[in-house]
């Protein structure tokens, strides 16, 4: 089975897709070898490398260079691509369509803008189909950003609904944690529907219970690494023990790829 296909088929099994996020080539292979059926990238991750905010549009060019990087793994990848990168939805299809020429198996494609505003719905259904148009081939998960950023909840379905009529293969709806708001997600839009992992908020085991398919853990991966970075150079610097677990220099050269 081909890399796409597998990832299409992840989505579609009793058992939910746990989707880790990774922000380069080197989290991405751990992760791999660790034992997870497919890896995805946090926006986060990519625009924090760069040095500069999630969310604004201005890493496409690091995302496709990361992209052309974790192609090389043995497993499926789906990106972060924001918004698309552009408001044109031949552009956004073409960006996505260089994505499917590497072997990528998925895009993630966000209705929030900036971290402030949604865009019109049925412009974004526009872009989900200029992509689907473009790429068919590749899984699209269309995130309804109504929860994560606070703004106009009462149109998550409606915008989901959209979505999916455009085109789309899953929805995500990232900052919904309440279970009876998440079955409804689940009830009422006819795809598999995503859910960002919440510490605090269900478990796995209880988002399968809801029906959930796809369980992502978005940046926090990223800022667990950091806070880890920052703990043991401070531990370093007072001359308290480090902790244990940490992998070897053998151990990521073996996972890196010529």
């Amino acid at each position: 089975m081909d890399k796409v296909t597998a990832f299409h088929d992840l989505h579609h099994r009793e058992t939910p897709l746990v989707l880790p996020n990774a922000w380069d080539f080197g989290s991405a292979a751990v992760l791999a070898a660790e034992g997870f059926p497919a890896i995805g990238t946090t926006s986060l991750g990519v625009a924090a490398a760069a040095g500069v905010p999630d969310g604004t549009g201005v890493t496409g060019a690091e995302t496709l260079a990361l992209a052309r990087r974790l192609s090389r793994l043995a497993v499926p990848v789906t990106v972060d691509i924001e918004g698309g990168f552009s408001d044109d939805p031949g552009a956004v299809a073409e960006f996505v369509a260089e994505l499917a020429v590497l072997g990528i198996a998925g895009v993630n494609i966000e209705d929030g803008r900036a971290d402030t505003e949604l865009a019109d719905p049925g412009h974004q259904a526009t872009l989900i189909a200029a992509i689907k148009e473009r790429a068919p081939e590749v899984f699209v998960n269309a995130r309804v950003d109504t929860h994560w950023l606070g703004i106009d909840p009462e149109s998550t379905l409606e915008r989901a609904g959209r979505y999916a009529q455009a085109g789309a293969d899953g929805v995500f709806v990232p900052g919904l944690t309440e279970p009876g708001a998440i079955r409804r997600v689940v009830e009422s839009v006819p795809l598999p529907v995503n859910i960002l992992y919440s510490v605090g908020g269900p478990t796995v085991a209880e988002l399968a219970t809801l029906g959930v398919r796809r369980i992502s853990t978005g940046s926090l991966l990223y800022r667990a690494a950091l806070a880890a970075a920052v703990d043991v150079a401070s531990a370093v610097r007072a001359g308290r023990p480090v902790a244990a677990g940490i992998p070897s220099y053998r151990d990521i050269q073996a996972n890196s790829l010529p």
